[in-house]
């Protein structure tokens, strides 16, 4: 069933794929019509999300920002897809990254975990491989039909990525370090962890939630720096990427500095733009419900 769902999906994607960018969009319009307006995915949660985040704003911002959100999520998805035919003098063109020497003199000392939220355009963060001097990973979360997780894990790989899953991620790393292999390890960092593998608790966005702090607990262990890439959507199809240091020795941090400097800048980036993040996810779902006995 797997085989049979991806021989007649993948057809449509790539015939998608090599649309003009005017028709590429038009179907994104299109499919916001349907994935908005006519099933409703997620509208509940979305709103839910943003009404926790930003009580202050009223009903009428609320939804004003959701449609701009789903708007962009198609848009997201669609370019997601053009992956498949993007040459990388396009994806260098479509996606800027206006400061690469910055990270380009880090990488010749340390291996980096460049660390990013579900903001703007995450998916062609593997790009920025085309641009450095060691390699190049990314960590992925494995999807269940086999054929569409080697689809995706071809399509990083076309732009000199090695992708990873996250349970490999770690043995990954160290063995890299102890190998004397120098990387560039691509994290989407926000997203919300298992309650009952909650360790670090923090508030984001006003709330006190679970927060994953495997990038820290990597880069204190292993003198790693940490780098946060700030994704931009300059316009329709275009945007740029800066890269803001955390630190660039984890061994010299204090416990938490990194995980807290990680949410302090994707807050930053939220309420800027909050139409450009990952609204459909249950980030808050823990809200208030750390342990008591959890100092």
């Amino acid at each position: 069933m797997q085989l049979l769902v991806f021989i007649l999906v993948y057809p449509i994607l790539w015939v998608v794929s090599i649309l003009p960018h005017t028709l590429f969009y038009g179907v994104s319009n299109i499919m916001y019509f349907f994935v908005f307006r006519v099933f409703g995915y997620r509208k509940k949660v979305v709103l839910d999300n943003l009404k926790l985040t930003f009580p202050n704003k009223s009903d009428e911002e609320l939804k004003t920002i959701r449609i701009k959100f789903y708007k962009h999520m198609c848009d997201m998805f669609m370019e997601m897809v053009k992956t498949m035919s993007l040459s990388k003098a396009k994806v260098k063109k479509r996606f800027n990254v206006v400061d690469i020497d910055k990270l380009k003199a880090i990488e010749k000392n340390k291996s980096i975990l460049l660390v990013c939220a579900h903001y703007a355009n995450w998916e062609w963060m593997v790009s920025i491989n085309n641009l450095i001097d060691t390699e190049g990973y990314a960590v992925y979360q494995k999807i269940a039909n086999k054929y569409f997780d080697k689809w995706i894990r071809n399509l990083r790989a076309r732009w000199n990525t090695t992708p990873i899953t996250q349970k490999d991620t770690v043995k990954t790393v160290i063995r890299n370090e102890k190998q004397g292999v120098r990387a560039i390890y691509g994290m989407v960092s926000d997203q919300s962890p298992q309650y009952s593998r909650a360790q670090h608790w923090s508030n984001f966005m006003g709330l006190n939630v679970p927060i994953h702090n495997g990038a820290e607990t990597l880069a204190r262990k292993l003198d790693l720096a940490v780098v946060y890439a700030k994704v931009s959507k300059v316009k329709r199809g275009y945007y740029k990427v800066e890269f803001i240091p955390i630190t660039l020795a984890g061994k010299e941090t204090e416990k938490d500095y990194i995980t807290e400097e990680f949410l302090r800048l994707t807050e930053e980036q939220i309420k800027e733009k909050p139409e450009y993040y990952l609204w459909t996810h249950k980030r808050w779902k823990h809200a208030g419900k750390k342990p008591k006995f959890d100092k």
